[in-house]
């Protein structure tokens, strides 16, 4: 009897219980901060194509999601995300660790960094990587200015836009070399290649952003490491080197300007065996005065611009403990 008695009065209590305003007030606090994240990755996505579009003359056209003024001529700016309550992932390792598995753009914000940015997290393969680069159509033009390079540049709305993430950002995420690099490659035959890289590290500006990496594996062949000729190693290895730009040149070619001649911000050396960043040649085989062109060197030779390239990262650490994300491709 005391039993029924006692169940009586928890039913009768449960049905009368109203949540308190401190309750409500944080229930509406949290619905907020995800509405305010919403609204800040529609605001950087504006921006990019923004910027993108002005940059490159590319025609207005009308998107999903924004409708862009011809006559528009002021700047967007962003609000400042510093003091708020919304905590964002370090990179996308964190972000894979949080359970959101599925690949698309993400806004993570390393330690390091004062604001959050779009990057896009590729969570096949095991999941967790953080996509630094890219290169898949030629709409992008990466022969950019030091400062840009610095920054970051691109298109940040579809699965294969072209971009670079930015030395700043990237350092941010490979600063103390612990880091596994994949890169991505694929002809224009549709023949797909990759290269693995531990140790990755990227120094900050004050080192002029200069890479370093461990070994290799893979079955692209070893070019960011100068390919396996042990004398053009010496001028061609990519391991210490500085980075460089059109404009402002850190490379060990002392006739001439490496990031002039290939138009594109990379590690160059004297000049390269590798570069990711090069002239965008449709259909592989090209010619000219220089060797410009989206090359890997130990896979199609110094000639043949490649389709596609991607960089991605994520922490050697790093433990794929809840699946394979979108998939092991």
């Amino acid at each position: 009897m005391t039993f029924w008695l006692f169940l009586l009065m928890l039913t009768s209590s449960l049905a009368n219980y109203r949540p308190s305003e401190s309750e409500i007030c944080k229930l509406d606090i949290i619905k907020l901060q995800r509405q305010i994240l919403n609204l800040q990755n529609y605001l950087l996505l504006g921006e990019w194509k923004l910027k993108v579009l002005r940059e490159n003359n590319y025609l207005w056209v009308k998107s999903r999601i924004f409708s862009f003024n011809k006559n528009m001529t002021k700047a967007t700016k962003l609000p400042s995300t510093s003091g708020n309550l919304i905590v964002y992932d370090e990179d996308c390792t964190a972000v894979y660790n949080s359970r959101k598995t599925t690949s698309g753009y993400y806004r993570i914000k390393p330690k390091s960094i004062a604001e959050p940015f779009l990057v896009y997290c590729d969570m096949s393969d095991g999941g967790g990587w953080t996509v630094i680069q890219r290169r898949s159509s030629g709409k992008v033009n990466f022969n950019r200015r030091w400062r840009e390079y610095k920054t970051g540049f691109g298109l940040f709305e579809t699965k294969d836009d072209e971009y670079w993430l930015g030395n700043d950002r990237i350092h941010a995420l490979a600063t103390n070399g612990n880091c596994l690099l994949k890169i991505e490659l694929q002809d224009w035959n549709g023949e797909s290649r990759y290269a693995f890289y531990d140790d990755f590290q990227v120094k900050d500006q004050k080192d002029h952003y200069r890479v370093w990496f461990g070994a290799y594996s893979g079955n692209a062949g070893d070019a960011f490491s100068g390919g396996t000729n042990v004398v053009a190693q010496w001028s061609a290895s990519h391991s210490g080197m500085k980075f460089s730009t059109p404009d402002k040149d850190n490379d060990r070619y002392h006739q001439g300007s490496c990031a002039k001649e290939s138009s594109c911000g990379w590690w160059f050396n004297r000049c390269h065996a590798a570069n990711l960043n090069g002239k965008y040649y449709v259909g592989g085989n090209y010619t000219g005065k220089h060797d410009n062109g989206v090359i890997w060197s130990t896979w199609h030779g110094y000639w043949y611009s490649l389709k596609y390239t991607a960089m991605k990262i994520r922490p050697l650490s790093f433990m794929d403990m809840i699946g394979s994300g979108d998939g092991a491709n």
